[in-house]
């Protein structure tokens, strides 16, 4: 596409909201400690507010409105929620009645329950006397030009992660974690008969390669790890959210997620988001249910959904499959660390998802590549093992193609075009419509990215295959986060007509840039 964007076609419109005119913004700050005594894991009981950026504050625009037998628990000021904890013996009609009241204020964006997560591991006790894992995934290839580089982050939102294990304690480091489950900085295991998940999983990606000792990993990457999930091994969506944050913060550069089993939730969505466009390749596990469906938070856009592989590349009876799935990798039957400082085999999604995440860094020692490019590579790069594309995405993630084809060297189209618009929006009536005409004619994907003012809340519809603009009511795609930095990926876009794009204020007024990516 030609730099003058002389195929965005302008035009303006009108879209009247609930929202009502712009305050001034405050500076965002990051994740509070949480109220003593919250408990670990789920919170059933908790209400989760979105807060809009047009607002002053983040707790004060909710407190106000908190009912007195219920208190505001913990804030977020980054991802821009609030906690609010009912009593335990509170109805749902209690909690519900809250979230009908609290939303039809202005600067209110969302209410939603804090949804429970949970590890995707399916226990199995038979055990492999090898690895194989890492040879289907060819890492040996990969390892005669890297075994994977320090610099490079992987972080492990998960259960706490045993980082004194004899074959971890060299890329995993104590003070390179928090714990979000009991609010403190030391991420370690609670219960080592119990609080196994985290530390298999970190060992998957990254336990020590070429060290003469235990297993491989996949590579030689520096663990992060964020304990969001307790020894029962679920977690709450605001622990998941605050981890995936910190993370992100952090400066990790895959983010891996071998959790799932909740439903969409605006807090979860706008974490990854908040993870995508702050550099990170979250990669997440597609769900072990055996549906046709892929799980959240695999199942929002901006994450890489895995499924899971049996050892002779059939797709695993346990694991969920769909759409939404992008790459396999082996599930079945993984051995890794374990919490006694020895070793076992289990499987799930969850054993899948790290052997995409371990490649992702071991391929980051290899080149220079931001996260999209990092996940078009994966998938250029990926080997057809036989299986629908539903099961298996773009195929068996392939370490060793991975590290040793230059991006856009024959790598199955590694290509992309990049063009931009800017405009501004004058407050919460005003919205701006464009259209796009593709400049490849089959992408993979398209990634719509917006930049608007810290004080203001603006948000992102897209419709493709249609030929009309989006409404806010009325959309294919929609980034709806709490502030004015929203993203849009479209896998396989229908490129049978123009691809429309609607930049709409919810609150607020300022300038804004839109950049619209094409991938080959």
């Amino acid at each position: 596409m030609s730099d003058d964007n002389t195929r965005l076609d302008l035009y303006r419109r009108g879209f009247l909201t609930a929202a009502g005119a712009a305050a001034g913004g405050a500076a965002l700050t990051g994740v509070t400690s949480a109220t003593p005594g919250r408990s670990p894991g789920a919170k059933e009981d908790e209400v989760l507010v979105g807060v809009s950026a047009a607002a002053d504050e983040v707790a004060g625009e909710v407190a106000k409105h908190v009912p007195g037998n219920a208190e505001v628990v913990h804030v977020n000021g980054k991802l821009r929620y609030v906690a609010v904890k009912f009593p335990s013996q509170a109805s749902e009609v209690a909690r519900e009645n809250f979230i009908e009241a609290i939303t039809s204020n202005r600067h209110v964006k969302y209410a939603e329950t804090n949804e429970t997560f949970e590890s995707l591991e399916v226990p199995n006790d038979p055990r492999y006397d090898d690895q194989y894992a890492d040879q289907m995934v060819n890492a040996p290839t990969a390892w005669d030009t890297t075994y994977g580089d320090s610099s490079v982050t992987v972080a492990v939102v998960d259960q706490g992660v045993k980082y004194d294990h004899p074959d971890l304690d060299g890329n995993v480091g104590s003070d390179e974690g928090h714990d979000f489950v009991d609010s403190d900085s030391d991420p370690y295991p609670d219960s080592m008969s119990d609080e196994y998940h985290g530390t298999h999983v970190a060992g998957i990606a990254a336990a020590e390669t070429n060290n003469g000792e235990g297993v491989s990993g996949i590579g030689n990457s520096t663990v992060l790890s964020g304990r969001a999930l307790s020894e029962s091994g679920s977690g709450s969506t605001a622990d998941i959210a605050d981890a995936i944050q910190w993370a992100a913060d952090q400066g990790a550069d895959v983010i891996n997620l071998s959790l799932g089993g909740g439903d969409y939730t605006s807090t979860m969505k706008n974490a990854v988001s908040y993870a995508t466009d702050n550099g990170s390749l979250v990669v997440a596990a597609a769900g072990n249910d055996g549906s046709g469906s892929v799980s959240y938070p695999a199942a929002y856009s901006e994450c890489l959904a895995v499924s899971a592989l049996d050892p002779d590349e059939s797709l695993a009876s346990y694991s969920n499959y769909g759409s939404d799935i992008e790459l396999a990798a082996p599930g079945t039957n993984v051995l890794s660390t374990w919490t006694d400082d020895g070793y076992d085999s289990i499987s799930g999604t969850s054993m899948a998802t790290p052997v995409v995440a371990g490649v992702a860094g071991l391929t980051l020692a290899a080149h220079d590549l931001t996260n999209a490019e990092l996940r078009d590579h994966l998938k250029a790069t990926a080997a057809d093992v036989g299986l629908s594309s539903d099961e298996q995405g773009s195929g068996r993630v392939d370490a060793g193609d991975a590290v040793t084809t230059e991006p856009g060297d024959g790598g199955g189209g590694d290509g992309s075009t990049t063009s931009s618009v800017s405009g501004s929006l004058s407050g919460y009536w005003d919205g701006t419509c464009y259209s796009y005409g593709f400049e490849y004619s089959d992408p993979s994907r398209v990634v719509l990215e917006l930049e608007g003012p810290s004080n203001a809340d603006f948000d992102l519809y897209a419709n493709d295959g249609t030929g009309s603009c989006p409404s806010t009511s009325s959309y294919d795609y929609r980034s709806w986060s709490t502030d004015s930095q929203e993203t849009i990926a479209i896998d396989d876009p229908d490129t049978s007509t123009e691809l429309h794009l609607l930049v709409d204020s919810y609150s607020g007024s300022g300038s804004y840039t839109v950049t619209i990516t094409e991938y080959e």
